[in-house]
């Protein structure tokens, strides 16, 4: 530890001797730093409330830049902003992102000339091309650059489906509308997410947002082009099932709940109902099962990664949702949704005796047995 120095005696003369001199401790003349930068961020007040002018289609509401520090070069300067802004009849809190704005002073006023995400940032949809837009009665559809008017309002009405059969699954509180975003392609969806492509090739879609109780931005689904493309009808309605079921349960969900619960419970939610044999809708767990490989015990957390072995991770989602099918037909749908809660606000040591009334090693063994029966 080093020891505290106190300061030389002559240092207060030192300093009055300072500001003594006109030229470092008067006060500063008209066109400082200090006044470039009011008039920057004036100039970036003034260009935010022409932006949603810009992005016509979009219903975008609150939109405005809170500038936090102006970088000056003569007649240019950059200016590090936080955007926020709601999509109007979708988001209950702001959306954020962190922006950098150009600017070039001419003729003594300064103006905008660019607008991009920050260092490190995510893109909007609107980064990367012109946005097109259609509305469903439950649903807000952007498609980026490339996308056109009839795949959009194929997404939005089969979105439409999805929120009914999702709200049915889960009676808890949640807004009934989604939105969903259709980059232009499986590299374009990457660059939103801030991940490489690979991870999510042969993805149908993903969900953003916060999991847990208060204010939020809504959820975005946020679809795979390529791989979305490539699903039949029926594979369409259960991916997007499965995700606005994600939408549905967000505020119920936190760090508490267990992957295999609300991975379970969206595919439980986009199979319910559904004639379709286990091991037809399970096909990975059902190979390995016939090899004898039964699993050992629930699916972790790491089963469920992006971009590792898909067999794996396929084995995990259809195992998720097997054991949430055997909540259902053993214990009710009334105790499925309550474990969910009820494991979103407790550890699920603690939920599942309240819920089912079995601890985790008994709920393990009878979804072994379940899988046995079902996949054999």
């Amino acid at each position: 530890m080093l020891p505290v120095r106190r300061p030389p005696r002559l240092l207060p003369l030192v300093l009055l001797l300072l500001c003594a001199l006109p030229v470092a401790c008067g006060p500063r003349p008209a066109g400082t730093a200090d006044t470039a930068g009011r008039d920057v961020r004036r100039a970036v007040a003034d260009w935010s409330r022409s932006v949603p002018e810009r992005l016509a289609g979009i219903p975008l509401a609150d939109w405005s830049y809170t500038v936090s520090a102006v970088r000056r070069d003569g007649d240019r300067a950059v200016a590090t902003a936080r955007l926020r802004y709601r999509l109007a009849g979708h988001d209950t809190a702001p959306e954020e992102s962190a922006r950098e704005v150009e600017l070039a002073r001419e003729g003594g006023t300064w103006r905008v000339s660019a607008d991009r995400p920050a260092p490190g940032a995510l893109p909007q949809l609107w980064d990367q091309g012109p946005v097109s837009v259609a509305a469903g009665t439950y649903s807000l559809v952007l498609g980026g650059a490339g996308q056109g008017a009839g795949t959009l309002r194929e997404v939005a009405a089969e979105t439409d489906r999805a929120v009914p059969a999702a709200r049915a699954a889960w009676p808890g509180p949640w807004a009934g509308r989604v939105v969903v975003l259709v980059p232009g392609s499986l590299d374009a969806m990457a660059r939103l997410l801030g991940r490489p492509a690979d991870t999510y090739r042969g993805l149908g879609a993903v969900t953003t947002g916060r999991a847990g109780p208060g204010p939020a931005p809504a959820d975005r689904v946020v679809l795979n082009p390529e791989g979305y493309a490539g699903l039949g009808a029926e594979g369409r309605r259960i991916i997007l099932t499965h995700e606005v079921t994600h939408v549905a349960t967000r505020a119920a969900t936190s760090a508490t709940t267990p992957q295999w619960l609300s991975e379970g419970f969206a595919d439980w939610a986009a199979y319910r109902g559904a004639s379709t044999p286990p091991a037809q809708a399970a096909p990975a767990l059902a190979r390995a099962v016939r090899r004898g490989e039964l699993p050992g015990d629930l699916p972790r957390t790491e089963d469920f990664a992006f971009g590792g072995d898909p067999e794996a991770a396929a084995r995990a989602y259809e195992g998720a949702w097997l054991a949430c099918r055997l909540i259902a037909a053993e214990w009710g749908e009334e105790a499925l949704v309550d474990l969910y809660g009820r494991a979103g606000r407790e550890p699920l040591e603690t939920a599942l005796p309240t819920a089912l009334g079995v601890d985790r090693a008994e709920l393990s063994k009878a979804w072994r047995e379940f899988l046995r029966e079902e996949l054999r």
